[in-house]
């Protein structure tokens, strides 16, 4: 199975803006988790992870995006991060198939950042599928 970063959508309310991205991964959710869920993985493809505590409320400094709290965490399956100026950026894993995993991603933030388009985001996911098909 190869990995596919399906049409992402934009929604605006107001001064909010939302995407969502359906990633679909080459790899059980297992073997993804740690993509986006340790300071290690999330460096790989996304940005440096300064501060990450891998549980419900823990603090989150995402270098590109600011500090904040994880504000939602489920194990193998949900990593939200909220910072200050940067939004809310989360991460739902589940099961596509018996080898691979769906990634249901959204962004909700304010303003108009130039750095979170569908275009920058597709590169990242992109990235992922990338760094999870060099892992064994």
């Amino acid at each position: 199975m190869s990995g596919s970063v399906e049409q992402g959508t934009s929604q605006t309310h107001g001064d909010t803006r939302i995407l969502h991205f359906l990633v679909r991964l080459p790899r059980p959710m297992e073997a993804v988790w740690p993509a986006l869920a340790t300071p290690e993985g999330i460096a790989a493809w996304w940005t440096a992870a300064d501060v990450l505590e891998p549980r419900l409320g823990g603090a989150v400094t995402l270098r590109d995006l600011g500090s904040g709290q994880v504000t939602a965490w489920d194990v193998d399956r949900v990593a939200e991060y909220t910072v200050e100026g940067g939004g809310r950026i989360r991460f739902h894993l589940e099961r596509d198939g018996d080898e691979g995993s769906a990634l249901r991603f959204t962004h909700e933030f304010r303003g108009d950042r130039e750095s979170e388009t569908e275009a920058r985001w597709r590169a990242r996911f992109e990235r992922l599928i990338g760094e999870l098909g060099k892992r064994p």
